[in-house]
Formats: C-alpha cells, structure tokens, sequence
C-alpha cells in the first residue's frame, strides 16, 4: 500500500500550498484592490471560486477511471487546437497578449488545456509505440503537433507556455526511454528555434538582456527583476510579516501572478521561501512514486507527465524571480491567481490521484485467491486445514472404519 502513502502526501501538499496561495494573493492585492475597486477581496474571492471549482474537479476526476482519457486524447488534442485558433481570432488582449476568451464574467485560458491535452495524447502514443529512437522518429509525429502548438502559442504571444509544453513533453520521453543523443539534439534544435523567437520580438529581446543584467536598467526592462530581487533580500530570514510588505504596492508589477515568490520571500523571509520549495519537491517525489508504481503503461506515462508539469512549472517560476533564468510569465502553481491554471492543475492532481488508487485497487485484486477455481497459493502456510481439532478426528475415524469394511470384503 505504498501508493496510498503518496497518494495522502499529494492531497496534503496541494491543499496546503492551494491554502497558503489564497492567503498570499489576498496579501499581495488587497491594498491595490481596494484602491482599484474598493473591494479588498475582490481577487481572493474569484481566486476561491476558481479554486473551489478546481478542487470539485479534483475530486471528481480521482474517482473517475484514468483509462478513459485515452480515448479522449485526440477530441482534447482537436478541441485544444481549435481554442488557440479562436482566441487569436477574438481572444481578449490584456497587456498586449491576446490570451483569453471572456463568456460574460468568466475569462478562460485555452493553452492551459492544451497542455493538458498534450499530456495525455503522449502519454497514450508512448503507451501503444516504442519510445522514439531516432531523429525522424522524435519530428514525426513528436516535432510537427509541438511545433503547431508552439506556433499558436508564440502568436499569442505567450511563451511561458511554450516552454511549459516542451518541458512536459521532453520529460515524458527521457522517461519513457527515449535515448539521450537524439532527444538532446532536438532539444537543441528547439533551443535554436526559441532563441531566434526571442531575438525576432522587441520586448522578449529586451527581457533577455535585463536578465544578464537587470541592473543596467533597473527603471526599465530590469525593473521587474530588481524589484523582485529588492523584495527577496529585504526579507531576511523571518520576512517582515504576513501583510507588511511593500513591494506589492504598486513597486513590482504582477505581484500576485508569476512574480508571488517575491512576496513570500519578504513578508515571510527565508522560512516561507523554503517551505514553498520543500512542498514542491514533496510533490515532485509523491507523483513519480505514483508513476513507478503504475503498472499500465499508459497511467505510468500519464503520472510521470503531471508530476513533470507542476514541477516542471514551478521550477522555471522560481528561477525567474530569483534572478536564475529569463521571466517567462510561467506562474507558480496552486499560489499565484489565475482560474484557469489553478483549475487545470487541480484537475492534474485528481488524475494523478485516480492512478495511484487505481494501483491500490489492483493490489488487492491480485492479492484475492480465486476460489472458484480452487486456488489456495494465497492460503498461509501451515492453514490448508481450517477445520476444528474434534472435526478433524471425526473424519480420520470414519476413514478408518471405511477402510477396514473394504479390507474385510476383500477377504
């Protein structure tokens, strides 16, 4: 029963880090929200929505047999592509980035199910082929439906996604076997190919180069960066309190969306910056267990691919705002607000859920003697006899006294 341990640690470590990302969002907003709108919850309330539908899902899809995705794969993969195609068709532009399609007050992400989307569908051809083994196996049909994607998502543009996506997918096959040569030279090709998507658009050019360093100008491109880099050192190793920090009044921008590892680092210092990180990689462990033990290929693949999207996800968030690596845009799951990335990861969560109860299940099946067919390999050794010590007497007597009456006829 060891997957029920990681199953237990999984809820445990979602529903603190979903709890402890309500608390921080209504900590990084309600200031602003209250000068904006006049409402200090106003985010912490639609964040409780989408985390309430989020956890009804959760709940739903960890009862639901896993198995049944696979033969959703190819709708998702469709309806996902056919999304992308409408949001840059008449998608909602917010800061410049047409990523949204509003249905009156709901706001819906479609490269958030796609990721999801792809996820399975990989998951399910890794689990009917062999993992590729050459170049031209990883470009068809690997190459050409990740380069779609990253093509409508680039055009949004949104390349934190993107590179969500390759990550995800990437892990999925070094997992699976793929060999190290060819998955790294695509891999480099694909480096390649998102540098020059870099180089090509202005503002990710300018991102680049404020990484290297942000200081240069720190009233410009670098002013994301410094701020948020101001916001972690000012913290110390306590944090200046829950709710007194200042770097969320209106000095870091997006404070409550993929920069939130700022804010817990300087209203709760090293402590809180380090529990995060430690919830994450609790997480990471708990559902690669969960693959491991998974004996159907396609929910052992399926596992291994959420597990490397949170995980893969959350690594990248943490890297940017600690000065590591580019921003991205890529949010932090379970803490930074957005519905639509909060409510699919829930649902990440619940599939992942569902394999691990799914093993448990088999478990115990296998570990059930088949008595209709007289099988006793699961009887303890020593019990083949389960009668009572006077019963057991009773029928050596009888046998006895059958055997004489037999003796005595033959005479």
């Amino acid at each position: 029963m060891k997957s029920r341990v990681e199953s237990n640690l999984l809820v445990l470590v979602t529903l603190a880090l979903l709890a402890f990302g309500l608390v921080m969002v209504f900590s990084a907003t309600s200031g602003s929200a209250t000068v904006t709108s006049g409402n200090p919850t106003y985010y912490l309330m639609r964040q409780g929505i989408s985390a309430a539908i989020g956890v009804a899902l959760l709940a739903i899809l960890a009862r639901t047999d896993y198995r049944r995705l696979r033969q959703l794969a190819p709708l998702l993969i469709g309806a996902s592509l056919v999304l992308l195609l409408v949001v840059l068709g008449m998608g909602q532009v917010v800061n410049g980035a047409r990523r949204w399609i509003g249905f009156g007050p709901l706001v819906f992400q479609p490269s958030e199910l796609a990721k999801l989307a792809v996820a399975i569908w990989a998951a399910s051809l890794l689990a009917r082929r062999r993992p590729p083994q050459t170049l031209g196996e990883l470009a068809r049909p690997w190459g050409l439906l990740i380069g779609l994607f990253a093509v409508l998502l680039l055009a949004q543009p949104d390349l934190g996604t993107t590179i969500s996506l390759v990550v995800m997918v990437a892990g999925m096959l070094l997992i699976a076997g793929t060999p190290l040569r060819p998955l790294s030279i695509a891999m480099a090709v694909t480096l390649a190919i998102g540098t020059l998507s870099v180089w090509i658009e202005p503002y990710r050019r300018a991102r680049v180069f404020s990484f290297l360093n942000p200081w240069a100008d720190p009233q410009g491109a670098g002013f994301q960066t410094v701020q948020a880099m101001i916001g972690l050192g000012s913290g110390g190793i306590f944090g200046v309190g829950l709710g007194n920090g200042v770097q969320k009044i209106f000095y870091l921008p997006e404070s409550h969306t993929d920069m939130i590892f700022a804010i817990i680092g300087e209203e709760l210092g090293l402590v809180g910056s380090v529990a995060v990180i430690v919830g994450f990689i609790l997480f990471g462990y708990a559902g690669f267990r969960i693959a491991l033990a998974c004996r159907d290929p396609f929910g052992k693949r399926l596992a291994a691919g959420m597990t490397v999207l949170v995980c893969g996800q959350a690594a990248i968030n943490l890297a940017a705002v600690m000065g590591l690596a580019p921003l991205t845009g890529i949010p932090l799951p379970f803490v930074s607000y957005g519905g639509t990335a909060l409510v699919v990861t829930l649902a990440a969560v619940g599939v992942l859920l569902n394999i691990a109860r799914s093993h448990d299940v088999a478990e115990k099946t296998a570990a059930v003697p088949d008595r209709s067919r007289g099988d006793s390999r699961a009887r303890p050794a020593g019990t083949g006899d389960r009668r009572s010590a006077p019963a057991a007497r009773r029928a050596s007597d009888v046998g006895r006294v059958a055997g004489s009456r037999r003796s005595a006829s033959r005479h």
